[in-house]
């Protein structure tokens, strides 16, 4: 597994219908949607405890989720195996984690991502379709450029009709 300091934006991705469908398991055991989601704008962080850029990134995005929520931001972080619960769960607490982890799989990454890089952060504008994914830390500048403009846009009530 190859953990990246430096975010990476890669445009061409695969799309995968099925990820609107994707399901996962919190912390607690409540299953999460992603199609819950639709309407905001989400960041879905795959990371890993172990990986040092991923430790790194956690300040930054919990400082993002606090500041961007009420425009609709929504951070969800994602553990990539193997993972184990408790430690994921100390993790959460002593970083104070202001967003839901949930418990991902390979296979749920490679809905958007068949790499092995760590973290990838893929951004999921309000319609629900994958907009951009990015390799390696998600660096300030890549939100101000791509996460920004999508905060500033509201969901196309034609958009959701159509889903």
């Amino acid at each position: 597994m190859l953990c990246l300091i430096a975010g990476t934006s890669v445009k061409s991705l695969a799309q995968a219908p099925e990820y609107m469908d994707l399901k996962l398991k919190d912390l607690s055991g409540r299953i999460v949607r992603l199609s819950d989601y639709k309407g905001k704008v989400v960041l879905l962080n795959f990371w890993a405890t172990w990986c040092p850029p991923c430790r790194a990134e956690v300040p930054e995005l919990v400082k993002l989720q606090k500041e961007y929520w009420n425009r609709g931001l929504r951070i969800i972080g994602i553990t990539y195996p193997p993972t184990n619960r408790g430690e994921v769960r100390r993790f959460v607490r002593d970083w104070t984690i202001n967003y839901p982890i949930l418990a991902g799989t390979q296979k749920t990454k490679a809905l958007f991502y068949k790499g092995e890089t760590l973290p990838i952060t893929v951004i999921v504008d309000r319609t629900g379709r994958v907009h951009e994914l990015i390799e390696g830390i998600l660096l300030p500048e890549e939100f101000e450029e791509i996460v920004r403009p999508l905060l500033e846009t509201k969901a196309s009530p034609v958009a959701h009709a159509n889903r």
